[in-house]
């Protein structure tokens, strides 16, 4: 249980949809530093924002965020691309690129800024990872999501221990430029990060935005089928659109 009051927070990926309102609702809560990094910086009105470049896929800009975020309390992961092609055919290099960023760019972010954290008294640790780590739609990109679940819960085991609480933000269609091609009913991304900062001030340890993610996790404890009905020819559930027009966050 975190309050976000008084708290140094670092988002990663903070020029982006949810990004943007990570770093707003912060600093409405009572932040008193927000540290709003992506690869390129952004123009904030705000004097507690500190913009920093930060590429999750380069040790150097990391380095650099580490240094200059030394009074860091909050981390939140929102970093993240997308990828839509079928396991089947993706290109290597694009299959790689989506786990340099999506995973092993937040374990990197993450194994860093942890011990700062845990220095600085503890605090809260959220990676926003989207249902799509429980389904496979598009494959490359939840197998991605699905690694991240999982070592979210790694990290969760090792640092509670030491004042850090991990938070897992799971969440469907929501208007971010990752989803403009897509004509479907989307969250508002303020009511997606305002149920993320809940969490973290909530002790929650997860975070189900919508009702999209309490029916796909749900679904987990029955049969694959539940899952994938197409692959018995039946109805799609979760009112999702089928695979080749797969949802991201």
């Amino acid at each position: 249980m975190t309050d976000i009051a008084g708290q140094a927070v670092v988002v990663t990926g903070a020029n982006g949809g949810l990004g943007r309102q990570w770093v707003a609702q912060a600093l409405e809560r009572g932040a008193a530093k927000v540290y709003a990094t992506d690869v390129t910086p952004g123009t904030w009105d705000d004097a507690r924002v500190t913009p920093l470049v930060l590429d999750v896929t380069r040790e150097e800009t990391i380095d650099a965020v580490v240094a200059a975020a030394s009074d860091a309390t909050i981390l939140i992961n929102n970093a993240g691309i997308a990828l839509r092609d079928p396991i089947m055919t993706v290109e290597d290099a694009k299959l790689r690129h989506v786990f340099d960023v999506n995973f092993f760019g937040t374990v990197t972010v993450t194994r860093r800024l942890a011990p700062v954290i845990v220095a600085n008294g503890g605090g809260a640790i959220l990676n926003v990872i989207s249902l799509l780590s429980w389904l496979s739609l598009p494959a490359a990109y939840s197998a991605a999501k699905a690694a991240l679940w999982s070592v979210t819960n790694a990290f969760r085991l090792e640092l509670a221990p030491h004042g850090v609480d991990l938070v897992a933000l799971h969440m469907g269609y929501t208007a971010t430029p990752m989803t403009e091609a897509l004509n479907v009913v989307k969250n508002d991304p303020a009511d997606i990060v305002r149920a993320g900062l809940d969490g973290i001030q909530d002790g929650s340890l997860e975070v189900l935005a919508d009702q999209w993610s309490v029916e796909v996790k749900a679904a987990l404890a029955g049969p694959v089928q539940d899952l994938y009905p197409q692959l018995s020819g039946a109805a799609y559930p979760f009112r999702m659109v089928p695979i080749a027009a797969a949802p991201v966050q």
